[in-house]
């Protein structure tokens, strides 16, 4: 087993791990959308509150929320690691900087956006997932069945303008953040070809414009409906 703890310590390991968290990343973010958005359907939360109990209550989910938290983790290290290995390998800086001619301003500051986004993290998980898991949430029935009214304290967060302003600036950081970081993870794996490579890159900025979008709508929307 030596081969394989050499391998993830090498550059090349580093960067897999990288890749390997950061599509996982990816696709949480796919079903996390796709239970945020029920908060917009006019039924007063029944569809997100029964959507979050069901997830709450699935050993499934829970575990894969686990490994969501150690992943986040483990991009956020080896994001640091990769950083500070490519600073040592240019100690000295070229006496003429061509960066903005050979690679992308999101790609340059893939640090500085993900220190940001694992701010936004926190503050979310402190604003909703601890709340949810350790909060005085009130509770609602639907059919005789009874649910935490996750929709309330989700909704109550976004009256506060000054929130919805973080979350809203938060996902166009996610957003020049997955510009890079979606078609960089491909490439770290290996799957690059002249034929597909340009696929992925489009759907790759597709991705980084449309879902951050969505996720912004969401404060954005419920924030006109309570004034």
């Amino acid at each position: 087993m030596s081969w394989v703890f050499k391998t993830l310590n090498s550059t090349l390991g580093k960067k897999l791990l990288m890749a390997l968290t950061g599509l996982f990343l990816i696709l949480f973010l796919v079903v996390h959308l796709a239970g945020n958005l029920q908060l917009l359907l006019p039924d007063e939360g029944r569809s997100f509150n029964i959507y979050a109990e069901t997830m709450a209550s699935n050993p499934l989910i829970r575990v894969v929320g686990i490994l969501n938290f150690g992943f986040i983790a483990l991009h956020a290290i080896y994001s640091i690691i990769l950083t500070r290995h490519n600073k040592k390998s240019r100690p000295v800086a070229y006496a003429v900087s061509k960066a903005s001619a050979n690679s992308t301003w999101s790609s340059r500051n893939m640090g500085i956006l993900g220190t940001l986004i694992l701010i936004f993290i926190l503050i979310h998980l402190r604003g909703f997932w601890y709340e949810f898991k350790f909060g005085e949430i009130p509770y609602v029935t639907y059919d005789g069945e009874t649910y935490k009214n996750g929709y309330a304290v989700v909704a109550a967060a976004f009256e506060n303008i000054a929130y919805v302003i973080i979350y809203v600036v938060s996902m166009a950081v996610l957003a020049f953040h997955l510009s890079h970081g979606f078609s960089s993870a491909f490439q770290s794996l290996g799957l690059n070809h002249k034929k597909y490579t340009p696929f992925i890159q489009k759907l790759g900025i597709g991705f980084a414009i449309v879902v951050p979008a969505l996720f912004a709508l969401i404060p954005i929307v419920m924030f006109l409906q309570s004034n």
